[in-house]
């Protein structure tokens, strides 16, 4: 089921690709703070893809709807970071998490451009989608708030385990927060199976950029 009348929305903060295979660092400011971001092209988890520009604007401007202060969110593809800093600006208890061969560049983003706010300290985890959740994050004792996920929808093969992953988060209570540039039919195809499992809204579109944002919540059984 999908819902709502998706409002318009630019990306404000230049996304550039990369072709060089040095590390590179970007600048970005939100919520009054400069966020410094090293990327390497070797990984695509290693680079700052426009969902997350996209969903990080959009947390910063719409604080009330989202109140990210004291909550706990998780994000899986985290990538940079960005996102999951952006998350540590506004008071959350944070949970970031990626690929073993990503974390390294994780925890240096996060440790840098966290280390001195007086927030809660973030965690950086390594999760592989659809493997040893019921292990490494046991019902009983993690609940989220909040799921973030952005551009985790691209051309790769794990798109079940990604879904399979979501739903095992996404509790009642929990929103997930999923911005992705739509690229390919799997992109879409992907789309349809979220909204074929939860209840679904479209927040944003960002048409120059081909992303969508949208909010998927468990459905009542």
């Amino acid at each position: 089921s999908l819902t709502g009348s998706p409002v318009t929305l630019t990306i404000l903060q230049n996304w550039v690709p990369r072709v060089s295979h040095y590390f590179d660092k970007e600048h970005y400011t939100y919520v009054g703070h400069q966020i410094v971001i090293q990327e390497s092209i070797e990984h695509f988890g290693a680079v700052v893809w426009p969902g997350a520009l996209a969903l990080s604007q959009y947390l910063e401007s719409n604080q009330e709807q989202f109140n990210l202060k004291d909550k706990k969110v998780l994000e899986i593809g985290a990538g940079t970071g960005l996102l999951s800093i952006v998350a540590c600006i506004l008071g959350a208890h944070v949970t970031a998490t990626d690929l073993p061969e990503v974390l390294e560049n994780l925890s240096y983003n996060i440790s840098r451009n966290t280390q001195n706010l007086n927030t809660h300290k973030p965690e950086v985890r390594k999760l592989v989608w659809g493997e040893g959740l019921n292990e490494d994050f046991p019902v009983s004792t993690y609940h989220y708030d909040f799921i973030l996920a952005t551009d985790v929808v691209y051309h790769h093969t794990a798109l079940d385990p990604l879904l399979a992953t979501m739903v095992y988060f996404c509790k009642p209570g929990t929103v997930l927060l999923w911005a992705n540039k739509f690229r390919f039919s799997t992109d879409y195809e992907f789309l349809e199976k979220v909204c074929n499992t939860f209840n679904t809204t479209i927040l944003a579109e960002f048409p120059e950029s081909n992303v969508k944002l949208l909010k998927a919540t468990a459905r009542e059984n």
